[in-house]
């Protein structure tokens, strides 16, 4: 006789929320979602800085069995969005616990069981561990040297005691956060120099709140919002051929976009410092409507010159200059490669995870790992996506591992086959050679040896199909 089924969900964002609902729809209700912060939301807790919203079209942005009815724009605010995961654990009577940061996790080959513990010294056991801790929630830190004296702090971790308003401002980095807010600094600040390493392709969002006559058809119609969403899904996903098939095709993309580039900075040497030498989709496509005129605005300045170091004062580059400045803002991402760091998890011989993925992570269908019996993850290696909406990809997981938990009722433990994860992984790594993402460019998608361990090869639909549902054939049974 198995022990009674208990699950600990390690993260109360999309993927921990999410998973603890159709978990309990599925009759599983000794679920405990463990979460380090004081409040759920994930990276749209995190990221609060202006302008903070999503670049998926809120249609789409919300789960399938609880999709959000009264969007006021058309791309979701950060505040809409963390409201929105609010009201679903409220709906669903999902309390995780808070300030519960995960240490460690090992398992019990004897008893099929995980053992849990947290910083604060708290225990738990559970027959299914999963971890739903994200890929952008670290935040990463240049390493030049720095002696910088004034305020500094990560867009992850905005500091909004500090005004800047009539401060002198530096932004190191240019991707999908300090695009949205360099227009707001730009606005307040008495200048802002913008250090770009590599510049991004940047596109129309084409974003606007909702009139209140279409947000109360909207409200009226539920057979709408279906419809919408179902023609939003379809329209990005047909985009996809073009980063996993056929990335000629981004051609006609990359001729949009210098078209409007030059219309939005007429200044030539601004704008070819602006235009990316790279295959369109290579790097992550970002969405604004305002970043391309903020760096028109008198005061603010754009340098591609490399960063040296920070002084007590400012930032000084390659060539010598140092711009003096009053505070210090960094987008430049994060450890996108450190899935479950820094907690450690053990599995069979104990077996440490990390270690595991020394030569870059991977797991089977991005959900399990062999030599980690029961054991799932969300938003794994090779689950994200340049193209849609990655809730559609953490709903596929879900319906996967509901599936794994209710084998669980007849085994002690199941461990994905060494055999069908390797095989798995080649296969993925084949593919993507045909991808953009594999067209010469460095990116947050890849290991410092050339690995794409972030993005998934291929097709949404495709990945549905794959998680439909677990093959038995794939695991190890212990009974």
């Amino acid at each position: 006789m198995s022990e009674p089924l208990s699950v600990v969900i390690v993260g109360a964002g999309f993927g921990g929320i999410g998973l603890a609902i159709r978990l309990r729809q599925a009759g599983v209700h000794d679920v405990t979602v463990l979460e380090k912060a004081a409040e759920l939301g994930g990276t749209w807790r995190d990221n609060v800085y202006p302008g903070a919203a999503c670049d998926i079209p809120s249609n789409l942005y919300s789960f399938s069995f609880e999709r959000a009815r009264d969007w006021s724009r058309k791309f979701p605010s950060q505040e809409e969005i963390l409201d929105y995961l609010r009201d679903c654990a409220a709906k669903y009577g999902i309390e995780p616990r808070f300030g519960a940061e995960v240490e460690e996790a090992a398992f019990d080959e004897d008893s099929g069981l995980w053992q849990v513990r947290t910083t604060a010294g708290e225990k738990f056991t559970a027959r299914v561990l999963v971890t739903a801790c994200g890929q952008l929630n670290r935040p990463a830190y240049p390493g030049f040297p720095n002696a910088f004296a004034g305020t500094a702090f990560h867009s992850a971790r905005w500091n909004h005691d500090c005004d800047l308003t009539g401060k002198r401002v530096a932004v190191i980095g240019t991707g999908a956060s300090a695009i949205q807010f360099v227009p707001y600094l730009a606005e307040r600040a008495a200048a802002v120099h913008v250090f770009q390493r590599t510049p991004p392709y940047v596109i129309d969002k084409a974003d606007r709140p909702y009139r209140s006559w279409e947000r109360e058809v909207l409200r009226r119609v539920p057979g709408l919002r279906t419809l919408i969403r179902a023609s939003i899904y379809a329209r990005l996903e047909a985009r996809g051929l073009a980063f996993v098939a056929a990335p000629r095709l981004m051609g006609r993309y990359e001729r949009i976009f210098r078209d409007r580039l030059a219309e939005q900075v007429g200044d030539r040497g601004l704008r070819d410092a602006l235009t990316p030498d790279y295959i369109m989709g290579c790097k992550r496509i970002l969405l604004s409507d305002d970043y391309y005129a903020a760096l028109n605005r008198p005061g603010v300045e754009l340098v591609t010159e490399p960063i040296e170091r920070l002084s007590e004062t400012g930032v000084v580059t390659a060539d010598g200059r140092e711009r003096e400045v009053d505070a210090v803002v960094y987008g430049t991402g994060f450890r996108t490669q450190a899935f479950v760091a820094p907690m450690r998890v053990r599995g069979l011989g104990g077996r440490e995870l990390n270690e595991s993925w020394r030569d870059g992570a991977e797991a089977y269908l991005g959900i399990a790992v062999s030599g980690f019996p029961n054991l799932f993850l969300l938003y794994g290696p090779n689950t994200n996506l340049g193209h849609n909406s990655i809730i559609y990809m953490l709903e596929s997981q879900f319906n996967y591992i509901v599936g794994c938990v209710r084998a669980l009722t007849r085994a002690r433990y199941i461990d994905v086959r060494p055999d069908v994860q390797n095989a798995f992984n080649r296969a993925v790594q084949r593919k993507f050679r045909k991808t953009v993402w594999a067209s010469g460019c460095r990116s947050w998608y890849m290991t410092a040896d050339g690995k794409i361990v972030n993005n998934w090869p291929g097709f949404t639909l495709a990945y549905r199909r794959a998680t439909r549902r677990p093959d038995p054939r794939d695991f190890r049974v212990t009974v």
